[in-house]
């Protein structure tokens, strides 16, 4: 076996384009247990790992395999795995997330991003990468991989200043079929018992953590918490963030789906149109550009909302989105390209006011983002 390790830049799966540029380390070492030249501890997983490959009957005892750990991600170890004869892509949770709070969450959630990706790709079949095989009881899984030359991350291209409006409306689209092929169904709902996991990994640290730093908005936070808790009408990706959505020419492709979860179609909804919003803090001069591309993916997906009225919806998405943009300044996973204390502030006062004062639009909020 051969491990690659690469340097930093590779934010989670979908950074992979930036790993490929880093200069590497590159060693070798025997398929025989202990014979790593390496951390144990490190070693030993990447040993485990094997030993998943195998349980889920991808390769043979005495198959080689070179792995490349992505560096980046903070919830999961990430791999390009490369066999005889193809390339697939390996992950397995981690119970400690690589963040500054002490976080820790189940590892059994592979098994929910697994279910997700199976429901998913039913329903878009494209929009997913392939899962090739499971090992639930270490919480890893394999899929296809994706070349980082066809499928950049939607994030990087942000970055970048790239804001095609098209592509958001192709997200907006894709998103809005899955939540309507999936609303109201109580064989979905059935095999996603997931209500304590998103708490602990999503409303937990993001709307409540956001309530302890600002206890004078408890109040409508904790009813944010309440409101989108209790509401169960969709499958919901629960992760819908740029760094895991790839642009394919075929139309997006969407990843990490460890916090799938039946419930409020409003959350996902929410958390991609505050990505949008934030990038416009870090490259404000493409600002109005990423407005336009927040109304072409609300517009794309609203075509989709079938299941419940459209002012409903948007109701819960206005009144979220403000405590989301709170919680990624103030929450236990704050944005890493906000650094300055300007900035932050100014996220702040707008979060701040939006929650004093609920916001029902999207549209108005968006306007008032522009002020």
């Amino acid at each position: 076996m051969c491990i690659k390790v690469l340097g930093p830049g590779a934010d989670m799966i979908g950074q992979i384009a930036h790993a490929n540029n880093v200069p590497s380390i590159h060693f070798t070492a025997m398929t025989v247990p202990g014979a790593f030249q390496t951390d144990p501890g490190e070693a030993a997983g990447e040993s485990e790992l094997i030993g998943s490959l195998r349980r889920m009957a991808i390769v043979s005892p005495h198959q080689q395999v070179e792995l490349t750990p992505l560096a980046g991600g903070v919830s999961s170890d990430i791999f390009r795995a490369t066999l005889t004869d193809s390339v697939i892509c390996v992950k397995r949770a981690l119970g400690r997330l690589k963040v500054a709070a002490d976080w820790r969450v189940p590892v059994e959630r592979n098994r929910w991003e697994v279910e997700w990706l199976r429901v998913a790709g039913g329903i878009v079949p494209g929009a997913v990468p392939e899962v090739l095989g499971e090992d639930r009881a270490a919480g890893a899984f394999a899929m296809t991989w994706l070349p980082p030359s066809d499928f950049p991350v939607w994030k990087k291209l942000l970055v970048e200043g790239e804001a095609d409006r098209r592509t958001a409306a192709a997200v907006g689209d894709v998103l809005g079929r899955i939540h309507a092929a999936t609303a109201d169904r109580p064989d979905i709902a059935a095999r996603f018992p997931t209500d304590a996991l998103f708490h602990a990994i999503r409303l937990d640290p993001y709307l409540v953590t956001a309530a302890k730093a600002h206890p004078d908005l408890s109040g409508p936070l904790l009813a944010l918490v309440a409101t989108t808790g209790s509401t169960r009408r969709v499958l919901v990706h629960g992760d819908f963030s740029p760094k895991n959505i790839l642009v394919g020419t075929e139309g997006p492709v969407f990843l990490d789906a460890e916090c799938a979860w039946y419930g409020d179609p409003a959350f996902d909804l929410a958390f991609v149109l505050n990505h949008l919003l934030l990038k416009g803090v870090w490259r404000p001069d493409r600002r109005s550009d990423y407005l336009g591309m927040f109304a072409a993916l609300c517009a794309a997906y609203r075509a989709r909302v079938t299941w419940e009225p459209w002012a409903a919806l948007e109701s819960r998405t206005a009144a979220l989105l403000p405590g989301l943009l709170l919680a990624r300044v103030d929450g236990k996973s704050p944005v890493e390209y906000v650094t300055h204390d300007r900035d932050r502030n100014a996220i702040r006062t707008f979060a701040r006011a939006h929650l004093k004062q609920r916001a029902t639009s999207l549209t108005a909020l968006a306007h008032a983002w522009t002020a």
